[in-house]
């Protein structure tokens, strides 16, 4: 008998999370991509040319070994706890997939017509790739964090700018898969 590994369900992984969210705010550290990227710019010298990545990297070290567990958390989720089934999807959700181009909707997690390396490195897709960073760049910074900083680290804590920002956050979604996604494909 072969035996698949499954994803944790919500009752391990979620105190799992709380745990770690509830050691960071002890240590009064925040969780957010943005800052961790940050910190790899800096140490990349970026800090030599724009302001905003001149501090001490030092400091933030800890943040690298966010990325590094993003990193080998990434891995060991795809290949050791990945269900090779077909995503369980409404009929009417693949109908609207296929109009937008997507063959086999349902039959992956990540469709290959966005998340392949000739989707990527097509004209269309390094347009997207390079418009969507700098957005996301720009909004990061205007926002003053990242999705995940805010939705969890500022609203477990409690913060209004994070509650304004995870709204903001949805209302952009909803723009961007209602109004500009049909565009684009």
């Amino acid at each position: 008998m072969e035996y698949i590994l499954q994803p944790w369900p919500w009752y391990i992984s979620g105190p799992c999370f709380a745990l770690i969210m509830f050691t960071l705010l002890y240590f009064g550290r925040s969780f957010g991509m943005s800052s961790n990227l940050r910190t790899l710019c800096a140490i990349g010298g970026a800090g030599k040319k724009i302001d905003f990545f001149k501090f001490n990297w030092k400091s933030q070290r800890w943040n690298l070994v966010v990325v590094l567990g993003a990193i080998i958390g990434g891995f060991i989720a795809h290949n050791c706890l990945s269900n090779p089934i077909d995503i369980d999807l409404s009929q009417n959700t693949i109908d609207d997939l296929k109009t937008f181009g997507f063959e086999n909707a349902g039959k992956s997690l990540l469709p290959p017509e966005l998340f392949s390396w000739e989707a990527a490195f097509s004209v269309k897709g390094l347009i997207i790739l390079l418009v969507g960073g700098i957005l996301v760049g720009f909004g990061t910074r205007y926002a003053g964090g990242c999705t995940s900083g805010h939705a969890i680290t500022g609203l477990s804590s409690l913060q209004l700018p994070s509650l304004i920002a995870v709204i903001g956050f949805f209302i952009g979604g909803l723009i961007m898969i209602n109004f500009i996604y049909p565009i684009l494909f």
